[in-house]
């Protein structure tokens, strides 16, 4: 089973930029089928990035998934944040089963 280890949120200004890190352990691991989550409190957990360039309407243009498989890490790249960017982000498979839920990282975005 993959485990996931999220990190590189923080509070940062309305405009700033942020890199999340989710880093997996287990023997088998692929970048591809791997998305960004976020949750914010009294919310459904959404699909912000994913596979094949897919990006939610809210952070199109602003936010890029990347990963290295060799590194067994995923990275969401996070531009021009904005207040309602603020969730605690997690990363998982889009396609298939999903592994269990890490921790999570907390991005806050406000001035």
């Amino acid at each position: 089973q993959v485990q996931f280890v999220e990190s590189g949120g923080g509070l940062v200004q309305p405009g700033e930029s942020l890199r999340l890190s989710c880093v997996a352990s287990g023997t088998i691991f692929s970048i591809v089928g791997m998305g960004w989550y976020r949750q914010t409190p009294g919310k459904q957990r959404e699909l912000v990035a994913g596979p094949i360039n897919y990006y939610a309407d809210s952070v199109k243009g602003r936010f890029t998934i990347s990963g290295d498989n060799t590194l067994k890490t995923l990275f969401l790249q996070m531009n021009s944040l904005k207040p309602e960017d603020t969730a605690v982000y997690y990363c998982n498979k889009v396609w298939g089963s999903k592994e269990s839920w890490g921790q999570g990282t907390q991005v806050t975005v406000s001035s």
